[in-house]
């Protein structure tokens, strides 16, 4: 259940993001439902391996590079779906840091949420 909660609400920040930035479309909730799975996918699969493939250029500029790691996670799955768009990278850097923000506050409150019902 926690794990729907979840994918609901960053579906929801997704949309949120959208509206607050204008270089990020999303067409509808459902659109929002299959980009965060895509994004939910692409940063369990594919974005470790980077992380560990881009070590020293990450150490380098003290962990800065993984912004360009989240915003690639970002653009690639607006490349690959049809109701979700990116303007460009830059589009794709700020998107990318508001959705991690909103994925720090549904992680926090979900976690609360679910701690407290099974007490």
């Amino acid at each position: 259940m926690k794990t729907i909660v979840r994918w609901m609400l960053l579906a929801a920040a997704l949309l949120l993001v959208a509206q607050l930035y204008p270089g990020v479309t999303v067409k509808s909730f459902g659109a929002a439902l299959i980009a965060a799975f895509v994004l939910g996918l692409l940063n369990t699969l594919v974005r470790p391996l980077l992380v560990l493939l881009t070590l020293p250029v990450t150490l380098i500029t003290l962990g800065l590079f993984l912004f360009v790691i989240n915003a690639l996670m970002f653009w690639s799955a607006a490349s690959v779906l049809d109701g979700f768009g990116v303007a460009g990278f830059g589009a794709a850097l700020i998107g990318s840091v508001l959705y991690s923000l909103c994925g720090m506050v549904i992680d926090v409150a979900t976690e609360r949420l679910f701690s407290s019902a099974s007490v």
